[in-house]
């Protein structure tokens, strides 16, 4: 194993232990960085550990819980004496329809997806200021744009990110911290399986249900390492983007949709116009 580089920066993902966040975390190690990794259950990440005893330490958390996330980040922090980059992927999957979903379910997946991120951002951004500045990647996804059935609380746990993200740029720039929105395309991370909550499903909903599992299809999406150079090169851009979609294909689909909204909105726009506001 190399030695610490002087230069060599230190990161905290969360969800470290398995798909998008373990790739990052493995990336960033084979890099020379040195790695907080964050997650529910660290066992995963126990061999990581014995190969990069040095540059990894595995750190226990459940971001849904603010007072533990601003607990963690204090011992992230005391790890390896700073953080530079930040990255927000925790997070899991209701899946279902809307109507399907209790309370709890709802509540608890956006307790996750969305409250879990802010919570992270809050405990870290004194860090960051302090230090004169630091990266925030906030992991969304590229369907974040729009709706889908099946998946609308997903969606709108990340389009919530989005947004307060965006907000969230414009409020810590001035520090020197720079806020960039992941959106990601479609990866083999288990998220529909280990991560998925899945609702009681209503039988009238059955029909819609089989047309989705159709669409989605049998396709075997790309691996999450595939993404983690992506990560790399923009955590090291000296001017980065506010948003970046991760995938070729995601990429296109994005601009197709963007175009058929647009083209939407345009066919509207007389009704638009009435109201002069």
């Amino acid at each position: 194993m190399a030695n610490i580089m002087a230069d060599a920066r230190v990161w905290l993902i969360t969800g470290a232990s398995r798909g998008l966040g373990r790739a990052f975390t493995e990336a960033a190690l084979a890099g020379g960085d040195r790695v907080v990794a964050a997650a529910r259950n660290v066992g995963p990440l126990e061999e990581l550990a014995k190969e990069y005893p040095d540059h990894l330490a595995p750190l226990p958390l459940d971001v849904a819980d603010r007072r533990v996330v601003f607990d963690a980040v204090e011992q992230a922090v005391a790890a390896f004496g700073r953080l530079d980059v930040v990255v927000n992927n925790a997070g899991a999957m209701l899946y279902g329809m809307v109507e399907e979903a209790t309370e709890e379910q709802i509540r608890a997946h956006m307790d996750v997806n969305f409250f879990g991120a802010v919570w992270v951002v809050q405990a870290v951004l004194p860090h960051l200021r302090a230090q004169g500045g630091g990266r925030l990647l906030q992991v969304t996804s590229m369907g974040s744009g729009g709706g889908m059935a099946t998946v609308g609380y997903y969606g709108a746990g990340k389009a919530a990110l989005d947004s307060v993200s965006e907000a969230l740029a414009m409020e810590v720039e001035g520090f020197g911290i720079k806020v960039t929105i992941v959106q990601m395309g479609g990866y083999n991370t288990g998220l529909f399986t280990a991560g998925t909550t899945n609702t009681e499903s209503m039988p009238l909903y059955q029909p819609l249900r089989t047309e989705m599992e159709a669409m989605w299809g049998d396709a075997v999406a790309p691996e999450p390492d595939t993404a983690a150079p992506v990560i790399m090169k923009l955590a090291a851009l000296p001017d980065p983007p506010r948003r970046l979609i991760v995938g070729s294909q995601s990429f296109d689909h994005v601009l197709a949709m963007d175009r058929a909204q647009a083209d939407l909105y345009r066919s509207w726009e007389h009704l638009s116009r009435i109201a002069p506001g």
